[in-house]
């Protein structure tokens, strides 16, 4: 009993002695890589063709839907839902900050608020076709962005300069006062469109915190890998 339990003793040593031990954080991907991967993700084509798969989804449903409720609403979401700040998260290296000038693009820094206020996104295309087949179905727009008020005229400059023409309302967050949750403002918004009569048959983001909180017949996940917001 005493030479099988020293025996298993070292074998026990030696296993330890031979099996490698993962580093600390072996788990985790290196930075770098993920970002590589991540612009691949973008340029290849990738992200627009899973966009479009989300969005023509919401459109087959928003045309159908339509004609059955009276006063039919979609409710769209701004940043990467309908417009992509793509050149100002390239120049800044993936990372987000408010002030400071944008006049270098492609080049950083790009300060969000100067890049809002220029009216610099460009139209997320099949998001774009959504909304016009949303438009053409006698549908009516709202979008609720987390944008705050002071970002009013740039945005309203940037949808319309990329095409999205015309809504019944463009919802901001106050121009002062906390910074809640995404869906503790969004989802009572929602519930403020539907006391005036409308269904809303859609509602669009890249967000869960966008689509959290019902007041929509359906929601629409467009993907987002870039950053998550609560």
């Amino acid at each position: 009993m005493i030479k099988r339990s020293f025996l298993a003793a070292l074998l026990f040593a030696a296993a330890c002695a031979t099996t490698p031990i993962a580093p600390h954080g072996a788990s985790v991907m290196n930075l770098t890589v993920l970002k590589d991967q991540l612009r691949e993700y973008h340029d290849s084509g990738a992200y627009e063709r899973d966009i479009r798969v989300v969005a023509e989804g919401a459109r087959a449903w928003i045309v159908t839907r339509a004609p059955q409720v009276t006063r039919p609403a979609v409710v769209f979401d701004v940043d990467e839902t309908t417009l992509s700040n793509w050149t100002r998260t390239l120049a800044n290296d993936y990372g987000y900050f408010t002030d400071g000038p944008c006049t270098q693009l492609p080049r950083g820094p790009c300060g969000a608020h100067a890049y809002e206020d220029g009216a610099m996104g460009e139209a997320i295309a099949p998001m774009l076709d959504t909304y016009n087949a949303a438009r053409a179905a006698g549908v009516a727009v709202f979008f609720i962005t987390g944008r705050r008020e002071q970002r009013r005229a740039g945005t309203e400059a940037n949808l319309r300069r990329v095409g999205y023409a015309e809504w019944t309302e463009l919802v901001l967050r106050p121009a002062d006062g906390p910074s809640t949750p995404a869906a503790e403002y969004k989802a009572p918004q929602r519930a403020r469109i539907e006391a005036q009569g409308y269904t809303i048959i859609a509602n669009i983001g890249d967000q869960q915190s966008d689509l959290d909180g019902g007041h929509a017949e359906r929601t629409f996940l467009v993907p987002n890998p870039y950053y998550r917001l609560h």
